[in-house]
């Protein structure tokens, strides 16, 4: 069982950045492969940047590759998103989560633990 705490969200202006955190209890995070995936009002919840197990091995979504940047600490239990040059369409309620299988996942069900999320907000 594993369970998760985003934090970081908040207001920023257009090319601003903004760093999320998410912080994992139990023993096993470096099990995990852990994603960051957001949901903007309207929308369905998309998948955003993806890191394997020791992070040496990441995967990102188009629309951020290049901006964001996903990192975790083994040490710390905690996974990271830094996001860079934000856009007013980054405007969404960021979640983390945790999955089992060894390789990144780009489809929300196939992930077994979630965070309650943190908003992040763009203005143009």
């Amino acid at each position: 069982q594993v369970q998760l705490v985003e934090s970081g969200g908040g207001l920023v202006q257009a090319g601003g950045s903004l760093r999320l955190s998410c912080a994992a209890s139990g023993r096993t995070f470096s099990e995990y492969v852990m994603g960051w995936f957001r949901q903007a009002p309207g929308k369905e919840r998309e998948f955003v940047a993806g890191i394997r197990r020791s992070g040496g091995n990441t995967y990102y979504a188009d629309s951020v590759k290049g901006r964001f940047t996903i990192s975790r600490d083994n040490v710390k239990n905690t996974v990271y998103l830094q996001m860079n040059s934000l856009k007013p369409e980054d405007t969404a309620v960021y979640y983390c989560a945790a999955d089992r299988a060894p390789y990144i996942k780009t489809t929300l069900y196939e992930y077994d633990y979630w965070g309650q999320g943190t908003q992040v907000t763009v203005s143009s």
